[in-house]
Formats: C-alpha cells, structure tokens, sequence
C-alpha cells in the first residue's frame, strides 16, 4: 500500500468522524479525551522511543454503535520521525453476549524518511465476554502493506482483565506477530491499573517478547499515569 493510499484511507476515516458528528445532538454524539505520559512506548513488545519516555493523547467519538477518534505518541527511530498519529473508526455491537468490534487503523508517520514506508493500515475484528468480575478476549488485526520492509502481516492476541477490588484492575494479554519478510515472534504483557479516581488512571506493565539480543525488544517495567475528560 502506497503512502498515497495511507493518505487517502486516513483522510476519508477523518472525514466519517465529522459526518458522524455533524448531524448529530448533544444527547446523540459523545465525545471524549485523553492524555498521558509512559516511561516506555511499547508497541506490541518492541520500544518505539529508544526505551525513553513518551506523551500520548487522543480524541474519541461515539454515535450509537459507531465509532471514530485520533491519537497520537511521540517516537524516536533514530531519524526525523518525531510522532505517531493514528486515525482509526469502526462499528461495536453485540452478539450472544459477545462484545464484537470491527474497524480500520491507520498508522501515519510524519517526517518519515522518503524510503521508510513507515505508514501503514491495519484491519481489527475483535470479540470479548465479561464473566463477572473479569473480562476475556481475543483479536486478529491484518495489514496488507505492514511497517517498514514487511507486506502482509497479520497479528492475533488473547487477552484478560479481572478487577479483584474496587478501582484495581489487573490485566494481560499474548499475541504473536505473523510477518512475511521478517521473522515471527511472539509478545506478552501483565500489569495492574488503579483508577485514582473516574479520570486518572495509573499503570504499572511487564512487557516481554521472544525475541533474543534485540535491545528493544528485551523485557521492561512501564509505568504510565493518564487523565480522561
């Protein structure tokens, strides 16, 4: 997929999120907001800042079973590229008490070299099923032109979340990463949220791959405090 094309995907997913909120009443469209800062952007078990700290912060829409928003992370690749700005809309429903979501990402790098073919899109089908107090979970995400020298690449994740006391959640997930050019490996994480109060969250997670004698990809402790308005 052509940078052109990631343009055009991310442009006509910007463009559904103001038709979704145009015709829309206060009571109808909702809309949020977040920030937050982490010692560690990890991306699916690899640092995408050189293992130093990160800003992050979106914006999110909702429409009934719809969905649409941006958010955006600094990076460090060793070169220009300065951020991460992620476009993505999708639809959520329900299904024999499956939470089922459907919808399209698209990863946009500005100040990427001109041969990095950094930017890409990915497609998500996910499902989950709360079971009490805990939650479970699986998705498969695929892209046609991955990031950097990868083309098809597919990514496949079981995850959990269990709340064990009020305003405490522990959570984890596995994934393997399935790519064509380079090699397969798999990812983990678990770590534990506390909700200070509805609007600020911090959290503490162990990420670890199975990937050996690749400093961005060996396992560390992220910490990370973010506020939701």
């Amino acid at each position: 997929m052509t940078n052109s094309m990631i343009r055009t995907a991310a442009a006509a997913l910007a463009t559904g999120l103001i038709c979704l909120a145009a015709p829309a009443s206060a009571e109808e469209l909702k809309l949020s907001a977040n920030v937050g800062l982490v010692s560690d952007y990890v991306f699916r078990g690899f640092s995408q800042t050189s293992e130093n700290a990160a800003i992050q912060g979106g914006v999110d829409a909702t429409y009934g079973s719809f969905y649409a928003g941006a958010w955006a992370s600094t990076v460090d690749f060793g070169d220009d590229t300065g951020a991460e700005v992620d476009v993505y809309g999708g639809y959520r429903t329900e299904a024999a008490g499956y939470a089922l979501d459907f919808g399209v990402i698209g990863y946009l790098y500005p100040k990427e070299p001109d041969d990095a073919d950094y930017n890409y899109v990915e497609f998500k089908a996910a499902a989950s099923r709360a079971i009490g107090p805990a939650t479970f979970g699986a998705a498969v995400y695929y892209s046609p032109d991955f990031f950097g020298v990868d083309e098809a690449a597919t990514y496949v994740e079981l995850n959990g979340a269990f709340s064990p006391i009020e305003k405490v959640t522990i959570s984890g997930a596995v994934g393997q990463q399935f790519l064509d050019v380079s090699d397969d490996y798999a990812t983990w994480n678990v770590g534990v949220t506390y909700a200070i109060d509805p609007a600020i969250g911090f959290d503490v997670r162990y990420h670890d791959t199975d990937i050996k004698g690749v400093p961005g990809a060996e396992d560390r402790v992220v910490a990370g405090v973010k506020f939701a308005f």
